[in-house]
């Protein structure tokens, strides 16, 4: 269980903490000289970690930089004192952050009076009302002569083994709040793990610079270990990156967890003592360790009135590492107080719609913890499915855990994306209802061609879920397939039948060469059919799906385009892509006809060129047999 103090300067804090622990938390020659806490400071017992963190106002940035990973609060108060002015922003603070666990240590016993001792304990119980710490319990200390110090390490122990180890779920996330060089370790980062769990060998990501490192060797709780998990203070030492490239409020995580963010939604709360925040205030945002200029984007409101929550939008000035869960604090633009905090809820907001119903009401479902909420309502919002990839890194699921919950809420999962049932259908009533109303635009053609019938359903729907949406359809024949086109089995279109004779005739000579056929003017003088005729006739074919205009002038039966397609299919299977020059190597010819056939193939959507390269889009199976 990670502890951190909080409290007034001089109520004894880093004193309390070396009593527990035999640790003395001031590092710094600064700290020792002046007798007072500047940075975060850190102790280990076998059951506990303590994060000292400084109680001076114009060092609440480095308090912030430790609280934001801590599970207890120890709230220390001097008897003499009494509650002062950093003890309600550090209690506010430790409010804001969700921290729900705690305990007071009433320090300097020794020199109050009994009245004194007493009035302060009023002022503990009053300052502590209606807060989440209410029923914390106070431990009078005398931290020099060990007075209460057995009590209170013995209540801290039982909490930690009433909190039992955090679940590690999820990737690895720990946030950075030291750096420094150790002989024989090379750079060595320490922070608390928010997530997953870390072992030596391990390949890692410090981000926002999307830098490859590699552990070392790592400590945990200041020990010696293997592997270390979410909850757990954790030393890290990397190959890789070098200390000057490292800073404090940046993270270590697993790869696919690399997501830097210059904007995210949230939900913000306002303190009761504050002003009310206006749209687009200026604050200083404290996630993980970091400490960034931001502005607040309010979503559906003019402002937030002091006690009140409400969503926002976050732009931050440098690109962070944050995560849906990770909570924060803002403070005003001078870095003179803190004026509230939140919890982030979508590092994928979007641009447009920002305050609509339907995004509100998302925010909502994101604010639940329950993560099936927020999926099930993206699922039938969504018409072309939920990118599960993109929904899973915002809230850390790991594959085990998103799977189980599109198995319990039923959700159709093609590939990465998913659907609710209830949309899955509207879809292929949708792909029907095109198929109709094409045959009734234009009643002569054989049918729909496969990616323009995927554009009419719906034109955001990827291909691979358009491919699993017709899958059904085509298999229980409600919808057939002649060729390339796609119809309505009872839809048929009849050729003429001086039209399918001359065909026959006509089609024997594109059939002779397949992959480089005569072109019309070529077909009119072997067949001694007239020029305008052949061409008529082949767009007439063509339209009917037994041809496909591959180039001007130039059909290709739709045989030798099915072949084609599978060949192209085969190369991108073997090299990635398809080139001119190995098309042309399989199919033999001049390398012009393989460009031709490659920009058909881009055009209709089979393919996609990528400077000279043709990457596949489509499947064969769109060509028919």
């Amino acid at each position: 269980m990670i502890i951190g103090t909080a409290g007034h300067i001089d109520h004894g804090k880093t004193t309390l903490v070396k009593a527990l622990t035999g640790v003395d938390c001031d590092r710094l020659k600064e700290e020792k000289a002046r007798g007072i806490t500047v940075d975060l400071g850190y102790a280990y017992t076998e059951k506990l970690g303590f994060i000292d963190v400084p109680g001076h106002e114009k060092l609440i940035h480095n308090m912030l930089a430790g609280a934001t990973g801590i599970d207890f609060a120890l709230l220390v108060i001097a008897a003499d004192d009494g509650p002062m002015p950093q003890t309600r922003e550090h209690l506010e603070i430790v409010e804001l952050l969700g921290i729900r666990r705690g305990a007071v240590a009433l320090t300097k016993i020794d020199v109050a009076t009994v009245n004194r001792k007493n009035e302060a304990k009023t002022e503990i119980a009053e300052l502590l009302a209606g807060t989440a710490l209410a029923d914390a319990p106070i431990f009078p200390v005398a931290a020099v002569s060990g007075e209460g110090i057995a009590e209170l390490r013995a209540h801290l122990e039982t909490a930690a083994a009433e909190q039992g180890e955090r679940q590690s779920a999820g990737g690895f996330r720990l946030a950075i709040d030291r750096c420094f060089t150790l002989s024989g370790a090379g750079t060595v980062v320490t922070g608390t793990a928010f997530a997953g769990s870390v072992k030596v060998g391990d390949q890692l990501i410090l981000t926002p610079p999307n830098k490859p490192v590699r552990v070392r060797s790592l400590r945990v709780q200041d020990a010696p270990a293997e592997s270390g998990h979410a909850g757990q203070r954790i030393a890290l030492a990397l190959s890789g990156v070098e200390k000057s490239e490292v800073e404090r409020g940046q993270w270590i995580v697993a790869p696919g967890l690399h997501a830097p963010v210059r904007r995210f939604d949230a939900r913000i709360r306002v303190l009761s003592g504050q002003p009310a925040l206006k749209h687009w205030t200026q604050v200083h945002l404290h996630l993980g360790a970091e400490d960034v200029p931001a502005r607040i984007g309010l979503l559906g409101a003019d402002e937030i009135a002091p006690g009140c929550e409400n969503w926002a939008q976050i732009a931050v000035d440098r690109e962070i590492g944050a995560l849906a869960g990770d909570r924060f604090i803002l403070r005003d633009a001078a870095a003179r107080h803190t004026i509230g905090g939140g919890i982030v809820l979508d590092i994928f907001p979007p641009s447009r719609k920002k305050s609509s119903p339907e995004r509100l009401a998302m925010l909502a479902a994101l604010a639940d913890a329950n993560p099936a909420t927020a999926l099930q309502l993206a699922a039938e919002q969504q018409p072309a499915g939920v990118d599960l990839a993109t929904h899973a890194l915002n809230r850390n699921l790991d594959a085990g855990t998103l799977g189980a919950l599109c198995q319990q809420l039923k959700l159709e999962v093609v590939g990465a994306t998913a659907f609710a049932p209830s949309r899955w259908q509207e879809l292929e009533a949708r792909l029907l209802a095109a198929i109709a109303a094409e045959h009734e635009r234009a009643p002569d053609l054989t049918g729909v061609e496969r990616d323009r019938l995927r554009r009419l359903t719906l034109p955001t729907l990827s291909r691979p879920a358009f491919d699993a949406l017709l899958a059904t359809p085509l298999a229980d024949g409600r919808i057939a397939q002649t060729n390339a086109w796609l119809h309505l089995p009872e839809h048929r279109v009849q050729l003429a039948v001086a039209d399918r004779e001359l065909w026959q005739t006509l089609k024997q000579l594109l059939s002779a060469e397949p992959y480089a056929p005569p072109r019309v003017r070529d077909i009119a003088k072997a067949s001694s059919v007239g020029e305008d005729a052949v061409r008529t006739l082949f767009k007439r074919i063509a339209r009917h799906g037994d041809a496909w205009p591959v180039a001007h002038d130039h059909f290709f039966t739709a045989e030798a385009v099915a072949e084609l397609a599978r060949k192209v299919a085969a190369l991108n299977q073997r090299d990635g892509c398809a080139r001119a020059a190995s098309l042309r190597d399989e199919i033999g010819g001049g390398r012009k006809v393989a460009i031709h056939i490659l920009e058909f193939f881009d055009r209709i959507g089979y393919t996609r060129r990528v400077r000279d390269t043709h990457v596949l889009r489509g499947s064969p199976e769109q060509f028919g047999s």
